[in-house]
């Protein structure tokens, strides 16, 4: 498995954040590697169910997103399956008037076993990378 957790503050409302990154399909705006998000479907919890589609080194991956545990204005945990498997946690609190968003997430490492040991630790470092560039972009997004 691999981690990644990181956060930004931000000089917007919550809400305004949370509606943002709460529509999938402008989740490919600001990530980098994601070439797709699309909604499937709205859940009975107020989520979304969506699939995805992740263009990485040349490679790509596909799969879905739901929504397992969805507090407007607090946080989403999604539960990714397909080709890319994991868990994402978004969180939103308050700050100032503003929001301190935490982005987390926890991915099995694809391929075979043999390998992840030296997968590992690139697949770290990859997704770091692109969750502060997710994160400056979310900024950028919200804050325009």
């Amino acid at each position: 498995m691999v981690n990644v957790r990181d956060h930004i503050d931000l000089t917007v409302p919550v809400d305004r954040v949370f509606d943002f990154m709460d529509a999938p399909t402008r989740q490919a705006q600001i990530t980098p590697s994601l070439s797709e998000s699309t909604l499937l479907e709205r859940l009975p919890n107020g989520g979304s169910r969506a699939r995805y589609a992740y263009r990485i080194l040349g490679l790509s991956f596909s799969g879905e997103v739901r929504a397992t545990n969805y507090v407007p204005n607090e946080r989403i945990v999604w539960s990714m399956t397909g080709d890319l498997q994991g868990t994402l946690r978004w969180y939103f609190e308050p700050l100032d008037g503003g929001c301190h968003f935490t982005y987390a997430a926890t991915y099995q490492v694809p391929g075979p076993s043999l390998l992840h040991p030296l997968a590992r630790p690139l697949i770290r470092r990859y997704n770091e990378r692109e969750v502060q560039a997710l994160l400056r972009n979310l900024e950028a997004q919200v804050t325009s």
